[in-house]
């Protein structure tokens, strides 16, 4: 499945990658190209790409406005000189748009773990991305919290944002997906459209058993 206005010349083109940790495959000679403006699932920047991490890592002395400034600062380089009101003002459509303004002048350890996830996402949309890959942004969530990320992603994905979700919550990447790959072992099992992934055989066996 693609979304309306997606290219088939692809953004993002991974080829025969392969990645140990000591004896752990997680990637096994995986190649897969990712068209811009398609939102696609992985079960198991100054280039235009950004990511959000599992664990939130904020610069715990600075407000969560400060931890933006600091990704817009880095994005602006190529731009030239932006004054401190353009970056407060980029700042704060960026908070909007997640839901976050109301915390704009607070520190960052006191966010709750959903506002820190949507922190993450924020900080990489600072940068301004053509393609966001989004790690496991809801691993440990409660359900409603979950439900507000995925939110937060499909409205990104709304503003001609390529998206790439790696996740374990099934149930978000089925919601979020165009195109689902599935890894087992580092070994792609299948890619496909959603229910034709969840339709297939060794997809069943490797996430359900036998």
């Amino acid at each position: 499945m693609t979304a309306r206005g997606i290219s088939e010349q692809p953004l993002l083109r991974i080829d025969a990658v392969t990645k140990r940790f000591g004896g752990f495959v997680a990637l096994d000679n995986v190649s897969v190209d990712i068209r811009p403006g398609e939102r696609f699932g992985h079960m198991r920047t100054r280039r235009g790409i950004a990511r959000s991490f599992q664990i939130p890592r904020p610069f715990k002395s600075m407000t969560v406005a400060e931890n933006l400034m600091v990704a817009i600062d880095f994005a602006s380089v190529a731009d030239g000189f932006v004054s401190a009101a353009q970056r407060r003002d980029g700042v704060m459509s960026i908070l909007m748009r997640t839901g976050l303004a109301s915390k704009a002048d607070v520190s960052a350890t006191r966010l709750s773990q959903v506002e820190l996830r949507k922190m993450e996402l924020a900080r990489a949309m600072a940068t301004r991305p053509k393609l966001l890959i989004s790690d496991e942004a809801m691993a440990g969530l409660s359900s409603s919290e979950v439900d507000e990320v995925l939110d937060l992603l499909m409205k990104l994905a709304g503003e001609d944002i390529t998206i790439i979700m790696i996740e374990h919550i099934m149930q978000a990447v089925m919601r979020f997906s165009q195109r689902v790959m599935c890894l087992d072992a580092g070994r792609i099992i299948a890619i496909g459209g959603p229910a034709e992934v969840m339709a297939n055989q060794r997809v069943q066996e490797a996430y359900l058993g036998t």
